[in-house]
């Protein structure tokens, strides 16, 4: 609960830029459930939670470092 109550959302170019994935990438790997999905800001907005989209990325570093073990 206390994470929510200290959320800070970002917008999608927000998300490109942290993780180097395209528009088209991004939505297919949240189609696949490979990736958070987005919140729903309004009619045509969202936003992603900033500490979702930091554990995929850390996640992803700490694969990349185990798979070259």
């Amino acid at each position: 609960m206390a994470e929510q109550e200290n959320a800070v959302l970002i917008r999608r170019r927000e998300v490109q830029r942290r993780t180097g994935l395209s528009r088209t990438t991004i939505y297919e790997k949240i189609a696949r459930g490979e990736f958070p999905p987005p919140i729903n800001l309004g009619a045509r907005s969202v936003g992603w939670v900033e500490a979702e989209i930091q554990r995929w990325v850390t996640g992803r570093i700490n694969a990349s470092r185990g798979a070259a073990k």
